[in-house]
């Protein structure tokens, strides 16, 4: 299938993924197209071991996330008043855990839709409106809370990789303060440096593909962590309790958002870098001329015969 190219393209993620659903509509262009948009949900999710579908709820499409227990988790924007964004890109999400048999154990992971109460207090995750990073945090802390995750997950969140992952050594943080005899070190951006050059080696498209993964895998990649640091350096700036400290901690936090964003727009970035077909090198022309082939002579009709007067 076009929107997922299940064998080849994901072989050097983090986990294999957990298989595409089984109905006809898998090889509809109107159910890849929003399978697309959902990567940045579904993608790290299939990583995990959770089978994903896409289907359509009270007035938007929803995802569908199949637990080992047999209950499921529903993904979805806002349904009641609908959504005017389009599907994938909502400005929330609400992530609720249900089982058809038994109606104790419907909970709510996660809610970072805008109230539309303005009286109402505000819910913790609703500053992080339609980001996924936050939501896959949630739904992993809280399933590797009740032992639903099928894949075993590392300190960080993430599934261990596979042996044929390209892996990046984490640089030792050395003292980046500069002083008068000493210039700063620049540590991560060597190491950011290093990451291209290698991008620039790669032998093929998959090559490139893995090294993107680095970037914008997610919950780990760099990407989703350089937001983390501007947020960080946001509420460092707040401890000032000074108005320029508050202003400063809006800008980073402003910046934080973008580099977030920036990363959901750019989440099938990778597998579209691992479909491209190489490039055949066209065959080179030989050094000497080639002659063209002789021709037969020519046949000549006969001669027709004089007539004399």
């Amino acid at each position: 299938m076009a929107a997922d190219e299940e064998s080849a393209p994901h072989a050097r993620r983090a986990a294999p993924l957990a298989p595409l659903p089984d109905h006809r509509n898998v090889d509809t262009p109107w159910w890849q197209e929003l399978w697309r948009r959902h990567a940045h949900i579904t993608t790290p999710l299939r990583e995990r071991g959770l089978e994903c579908d896409i289907e359509f709820g009270l007035s938007a499409y929803i995802v569908r996330v199949s637990l080992p227990d047999d209950s499921y988790l529903i993904i979805s924007p806002p349904q009641e008043p609908s959504s005017e964004r389009p599907p994938g890109n909502p400005e929330g999400w609400i992530a609720t855990r249900e089982h058809p048999d038994d109606q104790s154990l419907f909970e709510v992971l996660y809610d970072s839709a805008p109230s539309d109460d303005p009286g109402a207090p505000q819910r913790p995750e609703a500053r992080n409106g339609g980001s996924a990073q936050p939501l896959i945090k949630v739904i992993d802390h809280r399933l590797a809370q009740l032992g639903l995750l099928p894949h075993p997950v590392s300190p960080t969140g993430t599934p261990h990789p596979l042996p044929d992952t390209p892996t990046l050594q984490a640089p030792k943080a050395p003292d980046v303060c500069d002083t008068a005899d000493r210039a700063p070190v620049y540590v991560f951006g060597d190491a950011l440096r290093a990451l291209t050059d290698r991008l620039n080696r790669a032998e093929s498209h998959a090559d490139a593909a893995a090294l993107l993964h680095q970037i914008l895998e997610p919950t780990d990649g760099l990407l989703a962590q350089l937001g983390e640091f501007f947020e960080a350096a946001g509420e460092k700036a707040k401890e000032a309790q000074e108005d320029d400290g508050f202003d400063l901690s809006y800008d980073l936090a402003d910046a934080a958002d973008e580099i977030r964003n920036l990363g959901e727009v750019l989440h099938v970035a990778e597998d579209r870098m691992r479909a491209l077909t190489p490039i055949v090198p066209a065959p080179q022309l030989p050094s000497t001329p080639v002659r063209p082939p002789s021709l037969p002579p020519r046949v000549l009709p006969p001669a027709q015969p004089r007539h004399t007067r």
